[in-house]
């Protein structure tokens, strides 16, 4: 076993160890999802306020919710589709809150060119999950690319603790709009590889829908969070 992996699988261990712990309070997995939205604003508050060590120790706690709500659903037999489109919708406000953080905190000391650059880094943490979500209307798959949301969250912690946001924010202006233009061409490719065919007509989709039905136990159990 490699030293890496052994350090995966210890913090796994505990993972699994505090997914069931919570999963016996039978509080619902969706409270873990928006708790973890109202720890990241007081991340954000903490950022505001040019508080870094301490917003990037919060960042870290919430960053706990970010990766139990999904194990509680699925230890606790609670996955549903809902629960899978609320986690999606509640990372884009806690990736969106953090930043603002930032903007407010540059406002407040008058430095516009790294409001430009907390805006640019905003605009292309959005767009890495549009993309992707409106790819896989067209083509099955889209998940190229480096910097998605896990990335992200690490190098704002980083920068938090380190108190060197203007490089961590750089990385993820530059980096996440790279993942964009990525998606981008891949869903060229593949658009170009399958015959340009145009996206199914909603009759089609209802046909398709009545047909996969019988695969909807099976999807549920593997889990919408996952998504």
């Amino acid at each position: 076993m490699t030293f890496t992996s052994a350090i995966g699988s210890f913090f796994g261990k505990i993972l699994s160890g505090l997914v069931k712990l919570l999963a016996l309070t039978r509080i619902h997995p969706n409270v873990f999802t928006c708790l973890g939205l109202v720890i990241n604003a007081a991340g954000a508050w903490l950022l505001s306020m040019g508080l870094f060590t301490q917003a990037g120790i919060v960042i870290v706690f919430a960053a706990v919710f970010d990766l139990v709500d999904g194990p509680i659903a699925r230890h606790s037999g609670r996955v549903t589709r809902f629960g899978g489109f609320l986690d999606s919708v509640i990372d884009r406000y806690s990736d969106l809150i953090l930043l603002m953080g930032m903007l407010v905190y540059y406002a407040s000391i008058n430095r516009f060119g790294y409001i430009i650059l907390t805006a640019t880094a905003m605009t292309g943490s959005v767009l890495v999950s549009y993309a992707r979500a409106r790819s896989e209307n067209e083509i099955p798959k889209c998940k190229v690319g480096f910097l998605e949301r896990p990335e992200r969250i690490v190098l704002l912690t980083i920068g938090s603790l380190t108190h060197r946001m203007a490089p961590v924010l750089w990385v993820i202006a530059v980096l996440s709009n790279w993942t964009v233009i990525q998606r981008i061409l891949f869903t060229w490719k593949e658009t170009e590889r399958l015959g340009q065919q145009p996206a199914p007509k909603p009759d089609a989709l209802a046909a398709g829908a009545a047909s996969a039905g019988a695969d909807a136990p099976r999807k549920l159990q593997q889990g919408y969070r996952s998504a």
